[in-house]
C-alpha cells in the first residue's frame, strides 16, 4: 500500500508546477516532495495527519524533535508552530508526504458513533506523536491522492475518506489520544480553548492565570498540560505566532521592520530583530529580500 501511495505522489507532483509543497484541489490536503535534503521553513500546523510516503524527516515543536520516516506519520492534535527538515531525499528516491487536515467535527460525529469509545487519559500528553501508518489509512491517502484526477468527484467522495481517517485513527493504538480532540469536557479540550485564546489574541500581552481561567486549571497544572501538548510554553507559543505574522506582513510588503515589530506586540524594534534573527537565522531585512527573491 505504502508503494502505491509513493508511486501516485510522483505521478501527482511529475505534472504540476513549483516544487517542495503543493496545494491541491482537496482543501486541507497537501503533497509534499523533495528531491534533496533541505529545511522546511516556520509554520504554524493545524490539527493534521502527516504521513511519510517515502524518505525521512524531522519537525520541530518548541524543544522537542520527532523524526518519522515511511511508513510512520506524524499525528498533531492541537494547533502549534513548527519547523523540520527533510533528512532522506534523493533525485532516485525523492522524500514524498502527505499531509492531511483533520477535520475535528467529522471526527466527533465518528466519535459519539462508536460502540466503544477510545478510553481517554485526564490529563492532556503527547498532544504530537509519531505511530506507524495503518495501511487501512494508507489506503485512505491513497485514494485521496488519487481523487486529484477527476476534480469533481472530490465533493461527493472525499467526505466519506475523512470519516474513514477519523474512524481508524479513533480505532487504533493512539485512539485515546486522537480522542482527546473531540472532547468538549476533558482538561485536553479546556487547554486548547486556551490556546486558541492565547492564538487570537497574540499581539496583547499574556496573562498565564487568564490562560489558566479558561482552562478551568491553576496556573502551574496549565502550564505543564500546555507544554505537555505544544511542546513549548505559552511565552515561547507567543513569541512564534508573533514572528511567524511578523514576516508575513513584510513580505507581503504591508509593513516594513518597526511597524511590524509593533503591530506583533514588540515594544522594542531592537529586541525584535534579535528574537526574530534567533527564530529564523537571519535579521528581518535580509530573512525578507530572500524570501521576495525566492518568490519572484
Amino acid at each position: 500500500m505504502l508503494n502505491s501511495l509513493a508511486e501516485t505522489v510522483t505521478r501527482y507532483t511529475n505534472t504540476q508546477e513549483g516544487e517542495h509543497l503543493f496545494e491541491t484541489a482537496i482543501d486541507g490536503l497537501t503533497i509534499l516532495r523533495s528531491d534533496h535534503e533541505a529545511n522546511h521553513p516556520h509554520i504554524i500546523i493545524k490539527p493534521a495527519l502527516c504521513i511519510v510516503a517515502q524518505g525521512a524527516k524531522w519537525t520541530m515543536f518548541g524543544d522537542r524533535r520527532f523524526d518519522y520516516s515511511a511508513g510512520q506519520a506524524l499525528v498533531v492534535s492541537v494547533e502549534a508552530p513548527a519547523s523540520g527538515r527533510v533528512t532522506q531525499a534523493s533525485l532516485s528516491e525523492p522524500y514524498l508526504g502527505v499531509i492531511i487536515e483533520l477535520d475535528l467535527g467529522v471526527m466527533r460525529e465518528v466519535m459519539e458513533g462508536l460502540d466503544s469509545p477510545p478510553v481517554t487519559g485526564g490529563n492532556a500528553r503527547n498532544g504530537i506523536f509519531v505511530t506507524a501508518v495503518d495501511p487501512s489509512v494508507a489506503d485512505c491517502a491513497l485514494r485521496a491522492v488519487r481523487l486529484l484526477d477527476t476534480p469533481k468527484a472530490i465533493p461527493m467522495l472525499y467526505p466519506s475518506i475523512m470519516r474513514e481517517i477519523c474512524y481508524w485513527l479513533l480505532t487504533g493504538p493512539n485512539g485515546g489520544e486522537v480522542a482527546k480532540m473531540t472532547l468538549a469536557t476533558n482538561h485536553t479540550q479546556r487547554v486548547i480553548s486556551a490556546i486558541h485564546a492565547l492564538r487570537d489574541r497574540f499581539a496583547q500581552p499574556v496573562r498565564i492565570e487568564t490562560l489558566a481561567s479558561i482552562a478551568q486549571l491553576s496556573p502551574s497544572a496549565f502550564h505543564r498540560q500546555f507544554k505537555a501538548l505544544t511542546s513549548m510554553t505559552p511565552l515561547q507559543y507567543q513569541k512564534q505566532l508573533r514572528l511567524l505574522e511578523a514576516r508575513r506582513l513584510m513580505v507581503a510588503g504591508a509593513a516594513n521592520v518597526e511597524v511590524a515589530a509593533f503591530q506583533v506586540g514588540y515594544e522594542s524594534p531592537s529586541q525584535f530583530s534579535r528574537e526574530y534573527s534567533r527564530m529564523f537565522g537571519a535579521p528581518p531585512r535580509k530573512d525578507v529580500a530572500e524570501l521576495r527573491q525566492l518568490a519572484a
